[in-house]
């Protein structure tokens, strides 16, 4: 017996009948649809789904079920903020400034989240890109030139205090400014930002800034001393830097790096071959840093010459207004934070909220990175987004709303406020460690290479652009770049798109490309064109090339003047010979059944001697193109002006051209651009391409019908 699934059955027993007029925009705009009056409503609903929008919280933590997700939020808050801590003190090394503000923004800026974010499983804080970004203004801002206590040569003494506190100066400024650009982009509902920064693009700029968090950590896992570069070739600056001091290598901080390195992928490791037995992660980061009991112990700092973490403030320090005396030169540097910032904070969301079923809202998570950014600021923070490993491991220990995020900042704030001190032995070496390894996953993403070569040449070259742009220019000016060289991509599929001609399936309403499909067949006198692309100025005339290519006006024209001038000659030796009678002239159109060849006329041709009839008769067996606007997601008045003379051009050659599936926004721009006046109207725009078919099919029998008439 066969089985029949579901689908089949359904298939095999559901019809589809519809009988109706045939449809055009004339009847259909002012007959069958008519407009709703909307008024502007404002209500106390209105006024609480603002709120509630502004504050996601108040929408789930009333009905947060203790018994199902406390536990789990627990676990998953301990095991973030234990990663937390070793990351806030790596990536302030990144941002140029000292380790505990790496704390300051694994607190404050987590802490407020939870009250704006729509995201239940992102780990919002310190991240290597931004936060080397966020260093490298820094060191443009403040150099250590500007500090140098005896001269500019050298051998110069930096004054490496007023220098980092410079440094903070700097990056709190820059973070509020961050904040601002990102509240008020959110405001103004600019949350499709994100999709100018196409996936391919923003992992092959990911992966360009872990080659430079890279590059810059060297010098602290050999324990060199060398300047930090920042803009183009910085990294070919940094790597000639420490190999010319490589000489100077410290061996005990290079041990104590090589073995936190090997310790700490061999735990990841662990954790991704595991992870669906180990009830948390291995937190490696924590076990690295008992390595400070052992600094301490042995007085590393000082016998071994290994540079190690320094002082850390005991407690959170006051707020503090920033410097806005610095905003106009930070202002190109925070706006590609905070677009880059969010970028990859909405990434990470889209892709939780997506396996756990929920949504996320782009202008929301704006506003909230804003909030973050730009409060914590007065607190000595640096600018944040979501980490991909933080996230990860929030998601994975059992992580299920944003208390989760709440209880890892507060075990920060525990630390800081009663622990911090014990930090303070930790070698320099073990945080460039965390930071390099931590930095595997976005190495791995070099797969999309060989992955992107056979699906998508195009995102491929993107990809490439990215990182080199932004491997060879720097972060800055390679995001620039590499957007530009997006936005081109763009341009140029609509400069190439792909062009068809459409023909009917038998006895259904569906067209499809003659060249692609057997069962696809043309409709006797009528070409169906369709141009997956939108129309506007940069494209035009190309739509109007590929238009062309089978029926050319200009060319039918001359064609007509070349049978006029023969038909005078043939017509007047005609009348020379056999005294012809004058014949009264008839305004009939026909088909053309006559050819001339080398001037000489075929004789199966309607019997009529009239210059006038020559002149009238087809000049080709297509009477109709239909332009099957189905793909048209725009016009401008460029296009609309292209697609008027093209009517007007036809028609000089008895071809009538109609537009079919335009959508109603479409239908609204063509109006506002003043497209319906004579010759065109809509009359001449359908729903369907069904129903141009069907209207210039009987629009022909009728016009036969006359013509035979006449005679």
């Amino acid at each position: 017996m066969e089985h029949v699934t579901a689908s089949e059955e359904l298939s095999a027993t559901l019809m589809y009948h519809v009988e109706r007029p045939v449809l055009n925009e004339g009847y259909i705009d002012s007959e069958l649809l008519h407009r709703k009056k909307r008024t502007p409503k404002c209500s106390s609903e209105k006024a609480k789904s603002v709120v509630f929008g502004f504050l996601p919280i108040l929408t789930w933590l009333p009905s947060y079920p203790l018994k199902q997700y406390l536990f789990g939020d627990i676990v998953s808050g301990i095991s973030t903020g234990v990663m937390q801590l070793p990351q806030g003190l790596a990536y302030a090394m990144l941002a140029a400034v000292p380790p505990v503000f790496g704390l300051y923004s694994s607190f404050y800026p987590v802490l407020l989240y939870t009250f704006f974010g729509t995201s239940k499983h992102i780990s919002i804080g310190t991240f290597a890109v931004i936060s080397l970004m966020i260093g490298g203004v820094a060191v443009r801002e403040a150099p250590d030139s500007m500090f140098a206590v005896n001269g500019t040569n050298a051998s110069q003494i930096v004054d490496f205090e007023a220098r980092d506190a410079r440094r903070v100066e700097v990056v709190v400024a820059l973070t509020t400014l961050v904040g601002i650009i990102q509240f008020v982009l959110g405001l103004l509902r600019f949350g499709f930002l994100a999709i100018y920064l196409t996936e391919p693009l923003v992992r092959g700029f990911t992966t360009a800034a872990a080659v430079h968090v890279s590059v810059s950590q060297i010098k602290y896992l050999l324990g060199v001393h060398t300047a930090r570069f920042n803009g183009p070739l910085s990294v070919v600056y940094s790597l000639d830097a420490v190999f010319r001091n490589i000489a100077s290598t410290n061996v005990v901080t290079l041990i104590i790096g090589l073995v936190c390195s090997v310790f700490l992928y061999f735990i990841k490791d662990l954790n991704e071959r595991f992870k669906k037995k180990l009830p948390i992660p291995i937190p490696g980061e924590i076990i690295v840093i008992v390595s400070t009991g052992i600094s301490y112990g042995m007085v590393m700092s000082e016998n071994y010459g290994v540079e190690v973490v320094g002082k850390i403030p005991t407690g959170l320090l006051p707020p503090k207004i920033p410097d806005f005396s610095v905003f106009p030169s930070l202002f190109p540097d925070a706006f590609t934070i905070a677009v880059v910032g969010f970028s990859i904070a909405i990434s990470l969301a889209k892709i939780f909220a997506l396996k756990h079923g929920y949504s996320v809202d782009g202008n929301q998570e704006l506003i909230a990175l804003g909030l973050c950014n730009f409060m914590s600021s007065f607190f000595h923070t640096f600018a944040v987004t979501a980490s991909m490993s933080r996230s990860l491991v929030q998601e994975s220990t059992g992580g299920h709303t944003e208390i989760a995020g709440l209880l890892a900042s507060l075990l920060v704030l525990l630390v800081v406020v009663a622990i911090g001190f014990v930090f303070q032995p930790l070698p320099t070496t073990v945080l460039a460690a965390i930071i390099m390894v931590n930095l595997l996953g976005m190495f791995k993403q070099m797969k999309d290479i060989p992955a992107l070569w056979r699906t998508s040449k195009i995102e491929l070259a993107i990809w490439l652009v990215s990182f080199f742009a932004s491997v060879l220019l720097g972060l800055d000016y390679g995001l620039v770049v590499a957007m530009s060289f997006a936005i081109l991509t763009v341009i140029y599929r609509t400069q190439c798109p792909k062009n068809a001609l459409l023909g009917q399936i038998p006895d259904t309403g569906l067209y499809f490309d003659v060249d692609e499909y057997e069962e696809a067949e043309e409709c006797s006198g009528i070409k169906i064109f369709q141009s997956n692309t939108s129309m506007y100025f940069a494209n035009s005339d190309l739509y109007v090339s590929a238009l062309k290519t089978g029926i050319d006006p200009a060319k039918l024209l001359a064609a007509r003047k070349s049978q006029l001038k023969y038909a005078k000659r043939d017509n007047g030796e005609r009348k020379a010979v056999h005294h012809y009678p004058p014949v009264k002239k008839n305004a009939v159109v026909l088909l053309m059944d006559h050819v001339y060849t080398n001037g000489q006329m075929t004789e199966n041709h309607t019997e009529s001697e009239s210059e006038d009839d020559f002149f009238l008769q087809r000049l080709t067996p297509i009477h109709t193109i239909i332009l099957d606007f189905t793909p048209v997601n725009f016009i401008d008045s460029v296009g609309a002006k292209t697609i008027k003379s093209v009517i007007k051009e036809f028609a000089t050659v008895d071809v009538k051209v109609v537009l079919a599936g335009c959508s109603r926004t479409l239908l609204s721009d063509l109006r506002t651009l003043k497209f319906f006046f004579e010759p065109v109207t809509p009359d001449l725009i359908f729903p369907t391409i069904h129903d141009a078919v069907l209207h210039c099919k009987e629009n022909t029998y009728w016009e036969k019908m006359y013509s035979v008439n006449a005679l």
